[in-house]
């Protein structure tokens, strides 16, 4: 189990801690501090999740389709259907505004470890150390935010060893400038889906404003137009989601025994739901597609993941590092005691087993909007540094344009889904539980959905701005069904809640423990786990061996008609009818997709490629199935982070799109 021993290309490294010495040893490559600067201040953060890039100093972003698809879904209506039809603005005046979007671009780190520390008196219980640590990051984000103005997070790292405040510039006027069809985004559809060779489109350009204007920036990537070759150094930067690295042999066995398998019953009865959804007719596919793709991914994310894990040698190669650590641990004498660490995460994974599916939480929009209205107010009456994280001062603003977003909520579709969460709670429970029964009052899980979507008023955004500006009296006083069902809930939601952060904080410090060993024995990890916040990759672009075939690095868009025609009859390998239209004007070589050995995860997807000169030369947006074990071992033997092309992307706007004055203020 050590966070130390790297192979190969790993590592998803701090932007204030870059690999300087293992980039010049492998690869002769010494970064300038201008260099990493540039690329960290080009680089955005989506808060729909997912990584993008500042591409243009008049405020183009580019992302994939897929991340800025919760963004074409919001903004797509039964005549618009933009996810399907693709979006081109050929003016400014014509470019959409996202909802409720925001872009975190990241100004600064600080270290605030020793200052955490010092929050936690010394023989504080787990759930008091959890309230003081909680305390503590509050005050230092509100400081902060009230200080600089910025976005202010405090990040926990190395398992809770370390804590780095991250100052952020928000951008929240974000405007849909081109996105490509589905068809051309996703061709292949969930069968090529963490598979290579691939031939996808999954591209889109946004742009952030400022006071009503394109924004002004002056840092922003330039753009390589050569493309990328057998054996070229490439860097990912992007904001990786979360590893289990420094997983211990019991934690990983929890994954494996327990929480991969209920997250994937969870995932293919929503896959169900979805798709039957999706049967009554267009308008309703339309509706269920964000979704439905989200949890398609996650499914077969998953089912990766946790193949990874049923391999025998992946927990024997696990085992035998932990054997040999807890080995170094015991033969020093300033460490006696330490290796109780791994009995202590053994027995929280035991408690959490038990505690898998205990939830009061319902995946609706119209309950989480409820459930937030009644914790915001609950929240608003305590003093800032102990209220719930998500409700302290420093992120007011993004709680605020969530709950007030436009983004259009469909009743219908709400209907089905909380039918079905309610179905869920009586399964969890049993018919016969007391608190199943106040929930359903008397009514079957569909009854009771249709009564709560049908009588709320949480549809309607000023409905919500009045909950916003009133305090818990009058949320308590409302005769709202699905803001008196929160109510109802609230108790339980909180106990849960409390014993779920007892627990973490008790992982929290028994994992800190264990980086501290690790790190007195071995020297620094270099990179802890992954934590949604920039990071820096690298690798090479290179060929991999499998079933004894060599799969080449990168295709090209003669191999997309190639394999639209290898597939003839299924609908997910229809290319677009605009290429099959543009198809003759296409130089076919042209670079299209691409791999590397860099160590990626599920949030790089947006993430910039670029060369050693910092230029763009390509686009995160997939894995292959290989990858998929990336979130707890990494491995660079078949394992590679899959890329659209630069060059394939100015391509296909001046050829396909007819997007020539877009293309051509990309880089400028």
């Amino acid at each position: 189990m050590t966070t130390v021993e790297t192979t190969g290309d790993e590592g998803m490294y701090l932007f204030n801690d870059l690999p300087l010495k293992e980039l010049k040893s492998k690869y002769d490559f010494e970064p300038t501090e201008r260099w990493a600067d540039e690329l960290r201040l080009s680089s955005v953060r989506f808060n729909s999740g997912g990584s993008g890039s500042f591409i243009s100093s008049d405020g183009l972003v580019l992302t994939n389709h897929h991340v800025a698809s919760d963004t074409l879904h919001k903004l797509s209506s039964a005549d618009r259907n933009l996810i399907d039809d693709g979006f081109l603005a050929t003016s400014l005046d014509e470019e959409l505004q996202a909802p409720d979007l925001e872009l975190n671009q990241l100004v600064s780190i600080e270290d605030v470890t020793s200052r955490v520390a010092e929050g936690i008196k010394k023989n504080a219980s787990p759930a008091e150390a959890a309230q003081q640590r909680r305390a503590v990051i509050a005050t230092i984000e509100q400081e902060s935010l009230e200080k600089t103005g910025l976005r202010s997070d405090v990040v926990t790292l190395f398992g809770g060893a370390t804590y780095h405040l991250y100052r952020y510039k928000k951008y929240t006027d974000v405007r849909l400038v081109w996105a490509p069809e589905t068809a051309a985004a996703f061709f292949g559809g969930d069968a090529d889906n963490f598979e290579y060779p691939r031939y996808c489109m999954d591209a889109t350009i946004m742009r952030v404003y400022e006071d009503g204007k394109p924004a002004q920036l002056e840092h922003f990537l330039r753009w390589n137009e050569a493309g990328v070759d057998e054996g070229d150094l490439a860097f990912v930067s992007g904001n990786p989601g979360r590893t289990q690295r420094i997983f211990t042999v019991a934690a990983l066995k929890y994954l494996r025994d327990h929480r991969m398998p209920y997250l994937l019953d969870y995932l293919r009865r929503k896959e169900i739901l979805m798709q039957q959804f999706g049967l009554d007719g267009v308008e309703a596919t339309r509706r269920a597609r964000d979704e439905l793709f989200g949890i398609q991914n996650g499914r077969k994310a998953y089912t990766g993941m946790l193949a990874g894990l049923q391999d025998p040698n992946t927990i024997a190669t696990k085992q035998r590092r932990e054997d040999q650590l807890i080995a170094a641990i015991k033969a020093d004498p300033e460490l006696a005691g330490t290796e109780s660490v791994f009995a202590e995460i053994a027995e929280i994974q035991t408690e959490k087993a038990k505690k898998l599916g205990e939830s009061v939480t319902f995946r609706s929009r119209l309950y989480d909007l409820a459930l937030t209205t009644v914790l915001r107010a609950a929240e608003d009456a305590k003093p800032n540094e102990q209220r719930l994280r998500e409700f302290t001062d420093s992120g007011r603003e993004s709680l605020v344009q969530d709950l007030l977003s436009e983004a259009p909520v469909y009743a219908d579709l709400e209907r089905v889904k909380l039918a079905d969460e309610l179905s869920r709670f009586v399964e969890t429970r049993g018919g016969d539980d007391a608190l199943v029964a106040k929930v359903l009052a008397g009514k079957s899980p569909r009854q009771r959905a249709a009564e709560l979507v049908d009588g709320t008023e949480l549809f309607d955004v000023a409905a919500r701005k009045r909950y916003l500006d009133g305090d818990y009296a009058a949320v308590q006083s409302s005769a709202d069904p699905i803001i008196q069902l929160a109510l109802l809930l609230e108790d339980e939601y909180r106990q849960l809640r409390t014993h779920s952060e007892e627990l973490d904080e008790r992982e929290r410090q028994a994992y800190a423990k264990l980086t501290q060993a690790v790190s007195k024995l071995q020297g620094n990890s270099g990179y802890p786990d992954a934590t949604f916040t920039l990071r820096l990759a690298y690798g090479q672009v290179k060929t991999y061996t499998e079933d004894g075939e060599e799969i080449q690095p990168a295709t090209d868009f003669a191999g997309a008609f190639e394999h639209e025609s290898s597939h003839l009859g299924q609908t997910d390998f229809d290319l677009p009818e605009s290429w099959n239209r543009h198809k003759d004007a296409l130089d076919l070589s042209t670079q299209l997709n691409f791999v590397c050995t860099a160590d990626i995860i599920g949030g790089n997807s947006g993430s910039p490629v670029v060369n050693r000169q910092g230029e763009l030369v390509g686009l995160i947006f997939d894995g292959n199935i290989q990858s998929l074990t990336s979130d707890y071992l990494y491995t660079d033997q078949q394992a590679r982070a899959v890329s659209v092309s630069g060059v394939g992307i100015l391509h296909a706007l001046r050829k396909i799109y007819g997007a020539d004055a877009l293309a051509d203020s990309i880089g400028k």
